[in-house]
């Protein structure tokens, strides 16, 4: 596999990250709709306004750029709606695990850049640090609701986790 050139790494690293927190946000936005009133809103809520941080940056960078988004965003609009939603229509334990497998595959993804990032993007690459950073506060504080209790737990988080994975390399370069 040939690796991409430095400028197409970096259009497809904004691109997916871009992606990848528009559709995290919508997960959030599919529980909460489910959730809101409970006592998981507030928490649910704490998360999205940071994945609407998280969104704001790539949004800005994929402006300042000149990065396409992914043709995919109506796709992660409604997918993204549609998980959460029916994570947390199965119960907030399972909103949970829905969250902490969404950010472990993202802390992975995360990792990557970080790792593959030079020099020349500190500033990209400190936001990603922050941001995974972010996103592990959330994993934490999915297990910390008791998702690993939801039953079939590890089924559902490996669905969840290879449909991320999957989402991933298809917003790369889509």
């Amino acid at each position: 596999m040939t690796r991409p050139t430095p400028r197409r790494y970096l259009e497809e690293v904004i691109r997916v990250d871009h992606a990848g927190e528009y559709g995290a946000k919508r997960i959030y936005q599919g529980q909460l709709a489910v959730l809101r009133g409970t006592r998981h809103g507030p928490i649910i809520e704490h998360m999205q306004e940071q994945e609407q941080v998280h969104l704001d940056a790539f949004s800005r960078l994929i402006a300042e750029r000149r990065v396409r988004p992914t043709a995919l965003l109506p796709l992660w609009h409604v997918a993204g709606f549609a998980l959460g939603a029916a994570t947390a229509a199965m119960g907030y334990r399972a909103a949970m695990a829905c969250t902490v497998a969404v950010e472990e595959a993202i802390d992975e993804h995360y990792q990557e850049q970080e790792a593959t990032l030079g020099d020349d993007e500190k500033a990209l690459k400190a936001d990603i640090a922050r941001f995974r950073a972010e996103e592990l506060e959330h994993r934490d504080i999915g297990i910390e609701n008791e998702a690993e209790l939801t039953p079939a737990y590890r089924l559902l988080s490996a669905v969840i986790k290879a449909g991320c994975k999957v989402a991933i390399k298809v917003a790369e370069k889509v």
